[in-house]
């Protein structure tokens, strides 16, 4: 009987080892921990005290000044070209005075018949022929007239255009045979003595903290890229209404290689702004992402092998270092590599 029973309790004693054995199955593998990346660090020092903004501008001289006639009435003649230098005084442009011949001669005959009627009016008067009324008229009379010989004489003298100063021309927007208006331009005239300027558009947060005086540098890539000593000149007093910028001039020196319309890079040295307590910092640009307006974010390294996230107010920039004016202190390291794959509390390993 006890042989028949251990017959029958074999088979389910197998199948209960067999249920054993299937529950020790290894338990699920944990995440493999995100692999650490190797960064470069850089250390946070204090700004030097000065920063160097970065602009491009176009050379001009100093003054261009549009040149037009005082009257309307058909070019006769233009004697230059663009690009010829011009001596002051010399005789550029010229109108058919044809029209201004004959007002001339009509104003001054105007004047004799006038000058004739108040002489009769006088005589008049003094015998008690006529009223003061009418003496008053006739002096009115001749006075007008005179006044317009003067004004004639002033347009026919002006139907000419010469040189105000020694120079270049510019431009020559009108040709001969062609009607212009009062006022036209018909040259454009650029005045050497006024010497040559790199005019810079500037944001108003710059512009502000400019100074007449400041030093400055300018490289023309057209004559070679060397850089230029130049000094701010001018700061426009009124920003444009498009784009807020303000127009900066940095004065060039002289050289006979200057042309206006050539493009230059410009390195304005500027004031520091106002720090706060503790003093601004610098990093290298690439330390920085995500600026917006006067903001941006660091990694920075917690000393234990991961970053952290910080935001911070952001200065100038340069070609090569960033001004923080608050959000990090002198000492601590900032990630200058891998800014893009890098997340809050990652691990790192440090790359040298």
């Amino acid at each position: 009987m006890a042989e028949r029973s251990a017959a029958l309790l074999a088979p389910a004693l197998l199948a209960l080892l067999a249920v054993a054995g299937c529950s020790k199955e290894a338990p699920p593998a944990k995440p493999a921990a995100a692999a650490a990346l190797a960064v470069r660090l850089a250390t946070v020092q204090p700004a030097d005290g000065q920063d160097v903004l970065q602009a491009s501008g176009t050379v001009r001289l100093k003054r261009e000044t549009p040149l037009s006639f005082n009257t309307g009435g058909r070019i006769a003649a233009i004697n230059v070209k663009e690009g010829d230098p011009v001596a002051r005084g010399q005789l550029l442009a010229r109108l058919d005075v044809t029209a201004l011949d004959a007002g001339v001669e009509s104003a001054r005959a105007e004047v004799v018949r006038a000058e004739a009627d108040l002489t009769r009016t006088q005589a008049l008067f003094d015998k008690g022929w006529v009223t003061a009324a009418r003496l008053d008229s006739a002096r009115a009379a001749a006075a007008a007239a005179r006044a317009r010989l003067r004004q004639t004489g002033f347009d026919l003298g002006l139907a000419v255009l010469r040189a105000p100063t020694g120079g270049v021309v510019l431009a020559r927007p009108a040709e001969p045979g062609q009607i212009v208006a009062p006022g036209q331009a018909v040259l454009s005239i650029g005045e050497y003595a006024s010497g040559h300027v790199l005019r810079v558009p500037l944001a108003d947060v710059d512009a502000a903290r400019l100074r007449v005086g400041q030093p400055a540098s300018v490289a023309l890539p057209a004559l070679g890229g060397a850089a230029l000593p130049a000094r701010v000149s001018e700061i426009g007093a009124r920003g444009d209404d498009a784009t807020g910028a303000f127009r900066i001039e940095l004065a060039l020196p002289d050289d006979p290689r200057l042309r206006s319309g050539l493009i230059g890079a410009a390195k304005i040295t500027l004031a520091s702004r106002a720090a706060p307590a503790g003093g601004d910092m610098a990093v290298p640009t690439t330390a920085v992402f995500a600026v917006r307006a006067d903001e941006g974010f660091v990694w920075v390294h917690d000393g234990q092998g991961h970053v952290r996230l910080r935001q911070v107010a952001v200065g100038a920039v340069g070609d090569a270092q960033v001004r923080i004016t608050a959000g990090l202190k002198p000492g601590e390291q900032v990630a200058t590599t891998a800014v893009d794959r890098l997340r809050d509390g990652a691990a790192i390993i440090v790359a040298r």
